[in-house]
């Protein structure tokens, strides 16, 4: 990792995308469910940002600038240059993102330990299940899949999300979010995926989203926000 105590100057990142604001947040980011998690939790926490388009259609992702700050070539990442210490801190994964933001800022987050954890697994939950699961349903419904014959990879796929809705949807029974009354991380985290396996990949009817009505009645509450009514759309698409 490039040494990042004189960035934005020195980063290989900034040659393809300057910092105009080096002095706030730099994202790097797509308007994706993974992408809009970070630009929602910084709209949610009023954090100062500059955001930057990696654009998959000119495939910025694998640039030697992006790979120079994420490696994985995914969207999206982060660099902070007032992080810990003071000092400039680089970072890429949508949950760990979330989780330096919520201890950067003291929200979304329990401050009691047990709580905390709590809420680590939710996000965990959704790093692991809903968002690969939803994302490959996505593909053999919406996308090249969807000319496939055989139809047993897409309902797979089908049937898992079924059940990690099912689960949301016990979770929800009862609760405001998915941590209780609280809205948090967890919450920033899954409903993103929620509403584009509706809307972006239109597999609302294909999954009976009309069984899961905890489910929708908590996504009616996430897109109400104002946070996530702007996060969706930064950074702007060219």
């Amino acid at each position: 990792m490039p040494n990042l105590s004189t960035f934005p100057v020195t980063h290989p990142i900034t040659k393809k995308w300057p910092a105009q604001h080096p002095e706030r947040l730099q994202l790097y980011s797509l308007p994706t469910p993974n992408g809009v998690k970070v630009s929602i939790m910084l709209e949610e926490t009023l954090t100062p940002y500059e955001p930057h388009l990696v654009s998959f259609e000119t495939h910025d992702q694998l640039s030697p600038e992006f790979l120079s700050l994420n490696p994985n070539n995914k969207i999206p990442a982060i660099i902070d240059p007032n992080g810990p210490g003071d000092k400039p801190l680089a970072l890429f994964e949508s949950g760990a993102i979330l989780i330096y933001l919520a201890e950067k800022t003291g929200q979304f987050m329990p401050q009691d330990a047990a709580g905390r954890y709590e809420t680590i697994q939710w996000l965990m939950w959704q790093m692991g299940g809903v968002g690969p699961m939803f994302g490959q349903l996505g593909f053999f419904h919406k996308f090249a899949g969807k000319d496939y014959e055989d139809k047993r990879p897409r309902d797979r796929y089908v049937a898992e999300s079924k059940r990690l809705l099912a689960v949301l949807n016990q979770r929800l029974e009862g609760r405001a979010w998915i941590m209780g009354e609280a809205y948090t991380i967890a919450d920033i985290a899954t409903f993103p995926w929620v509403r584009a396996l509706i809307g972006f990949y239109e597999a609302g009817d294909l999954v009976g989203m009309q069984d899961f009505p905890q489910v929708t009645r908590a996504l009616a509450a996430f897109v109400a926000r104002p946070a996530v009514v702007r996060g969706p759309g930064i950074p702007a698409r060219s």
